[in-house]
């Protein structure tokens, strides 16, 4: 498939506002050198998709609205690479220790793909896309999309890299289809090519490496039917984990269980979301709940991951609980900061 390649430089100001939270401990005297940034995924079809920044001292901006959807965040050396999925773009930013993102920045069109997860290879972003059903590449070289894609045969989410072969989840095979979807495509970022797709149960959707391995946490619906106006007839959700090594393990944890999407490796194990934290996963893929790190309710769990040695809760109710959470390593409540509308996806850069 030929993409045609843009990129426009864009020149809308932002307005920076100072959010109220709980950490404010700034100093005249002393330097920022760090920032979080959030991706505020904003109301689907509202354009009001923004990026939150904490700096050292607890301090919190929030930009203008940047679009429909704010996804996915990656910090790649002084740059913020910003997927805005139903905006249907890809939005760059150089970063300072003092201002956070700057203008002007980079807007390169992805022409109406849906792009939704990214991994850095060698100076290029490979995105997932869920319209077109592929992994696109944009070259950071010359912020240009390659003419060349990776064809899969299913919409595909997360997307990672090991340090050899490039993940990616497909958790479906069409639109709303309950995340029937069951393979995991292994790519070589060599040849652009996918090597094998490998069957690791319904609903693969985030992935993480550890130890030479590849966990999947999986959700999926099951239902009886759709009735007139599209609707699901009785859906029941699923939850469980996948593990690629030499064999491929799969388990389930059956309907209703308490789990939510995320998975990471920290303290030298894996953890997924579980019952408003996260737990450590056992060698036989159930989860350690005695283990569990972080209380709060499941249902508003949106994202976690792990900073500097923390775990990092992204909460919301979808309405007007719009948070971020810090736990440390004995699960204990350490920070919490006001996000902007549906706080996601998260960076980290340090000067």
């Amino acid at each position: 498939m030929n993409v045609k390649k843009t990129a426009l430089i864009s020149l809308v100001l932002f307005i920076w506002t100072a959010c109220e939270n709980n950490n404010t401990t700034s100093s005249d005297s002393e330097t920022n050198t760090s920032w979080v940034f959030v991706a505020n995924e904003g109301e689907m079809g509202e354009s009001n998709g923004s990026i939150s920044m904490i700096d050292d001292f607890g301090n919190v901006y929030e930009t203008e609205s940047i679009g429909d959807v704010v996804q996915s965040l990656e910090v790649y050396k002084d740059k913020l690479i910003v997927i805005v999925n139903n905006s249907h773009k890809i939005v760059l930013y150089d970063i300072t220790e003092n201002d956070g993102i700057k203008l002007p920045s980079v807007t390169v069109s992805t022409e109406n793909s849906s792009p939704r997860e990214m991994a850095i290879v060698n100076d290029n972003i490979y995105f997932t896309n869920w319209k077109t059903k592929d992994v696109k590449i944009l070259n950071l070289q010359n912020n240009q999309l390659e003419e060349s894609t990776i064809s899969l045969n299913g919409r595909p989410e997360d997307i990672i890299f090991d340090g050899t072969y490039i993940w990616v989840s497909i958790p479906e095979l069409y639109e709303s289809d309950g995340n029937q979807g069951t393979e995991v495509a292994k790519i070589d970022p060599g040849t652009n090519e996918v090597i094998e797709y490998i069957d690791v149960g319904k609903g693969p959707t985030q992935l993480t490496e550890f130890n030479n391995s590849i966990f999947i946490s999986r959700t999926y619906y099951e239902y009886e039917g759709i009735d007139d106006n599209g609707w699901w007839i009785n859906p029941q959700i699923h939850h469980g984990t996948s593990k690629i090594s030499d064999i491929i393990n799969i388990q389930l944890y059956g309907a209703g269980s308490a789990c939510g999407g995320s998975i990471l490796s920290y303290n030298n194990q894996v953890y997924r979301s579980f019952g408003g934290g996260i737990a450590p996963i056992k060698d036989n893929l159930d989860i350690d709940e005695l283990g569990r790190l972080g209380s709060y309710e499941q249902n508003q769990v949106y994202h976690v991951e792990i900073i500097n040695d923390n775990i990092w809760f992204c909460i919301t109710n979808w309405s007007d609980i719009n948070l971020v959470k810090v736990v440390n390593n004995n699960g204990q409540e350490i920070a919490s900061y006001t996000a902007g509308i549906m706080p996601g996806d998260l960076a980290y850069w340090h000067k």
